[in-house]
């Protein structure tokens, strides 16, 4: 397992969860990604495709039976995986924007913050 990345610094108490996320606008296209962890800061997924650092994405979350939700992250870091791995990369994203409704479920699905 990779050591911890040096510019990752939890701010954000983060959990694993059945909370989905896409690229926006691909409902159909994109293969469903789910989030290996999650905070109010930020995501970790796999992916399939070749990012660099710094590259913004529009992505999307979304719950069964739940509308899908927009925000904007920055990729902070990208790891390589394994040939057979669950994806070809391992991926850090921090919000750059949250749209009202994305936080309102990131909210819903973390429960409330720690004291």
């Amino acid at each position: 397992m990779a050591p911890p990345h040096p510019q990752e610094r939890r701010q954000y108490r983060r959990i694993q969860t059945a909370l989905y996320c896409r690229p926006a606008g691909m409902k159909f296209l994109a293969r469903q990604q789910e989030p290996i962890d999650v905070s109010l800061g930020g995501v970790r997924i796999y992916s399939d495709n070749m990012m660099r650092v710094g590259d913004l994405l529009k992505m999307e979350f979304f719950l069964p039976d739940v509308e899908a939700v927009t925000y904007t992250a920055e990729v902070v870091w990208i790891d390589p995986l394994a040939e057979g791995g669950p994806a070809k990369f391992d991926v850090g994203l921090k919000f750059v924007q949250l749209e009202p409704g994305a936080l309102q479920l990131l909210l819903k699905v973390l429960g409330p913050p720690d004291e």
